[in-house]
């Protein structure tokens, strides 16, 4: 079970995914329950208590403001520890490197690193289930993510979003992103739609 935790927050936040392997009190027996970045600027732990009762991973697709807001409060709440590229962040308690293996609810995600938007961004993907998290490397619409931040370059970006293209293929199922939509519909072409627009920006 995927479900974005802000998806009906009306503040300026990231999508946060819950993955929830098992029903409520069974702690994950039979995988992990995960929430892939916090979201910021709404009361991410009552929504998280509607839905589970404990967590065993927090995994940061990149640690911008709006992705890591809710970090604290989830880490007291939940006394659980957090995941993503830059350790050396304080959101950040354990490092992912380009290539690891992230077991997210009953997945195995390969990681990506994906800078361009980020220095740290990551992308976590599953070919078995067909699962993309693309943090804010691009959006439904062929849209992608900003350069202008610090740590932001337009031809990395591309160069990232070419990777994530390399390795995914038609059997991509859902493109999960940091704000906006999931996409269900062809998400494979929506890779495509954002990697031809951020080329023609580079």
């Amino acid at each position: 079970m995927i479900h974005n935790i802000a998806r009906d927050v009306d503040a300026f936040t990231s999508n946060a995914f819950l993955v929830s392997p098992a029903a409520r009190g069974d702690h994950g027996a039979d995988g992990r329950t995960v929430l892939v970045d916090t979201g910021a600027n709404f009361d991410a732990v009552s929504h998280l208590e509607g839905d589970v009762d404990h967590l065993d991973a927090v995994v940061i697709t990149h640690t911008h403001p709006d992705h890591v807001g809710n970090v604290d409060a989830i880490r007291d709440r939940f006394d659980v520890e957090t995941w993503g590229f830059d350790a050396s962040h304080p959101a950040v308690d354990n490092r992912i490197d380009d290539g690891d293996v992230v077991r997210i609810g009953t997945d195995a995600f390969r990681a990506l690193h994906t800078p361009g938007h980020a220095a740290d961004h990551l992308c976590l993907y599953d070919p078995d289930s067909g699962v993309l998290f693309a943090g804010d490397l691009v959006f439904a619409g062929g849209s992608f993510g900003r350069t202008d931040l610090p740590g932001g370059d337009g031809r990395t970006l591309v160069e990232s979003i070419e990777r994530v293209v390399e390795a995914v293929d038609e059997t991509l199922q859902v493109l999960h992103t940091g704000h906006g939509p999931s996409v269900l519909d062809d998400p494979f072409g929506a890779l495509e739609q954002s990697l031809q627009a951020a080329r023609a920006r580079a």
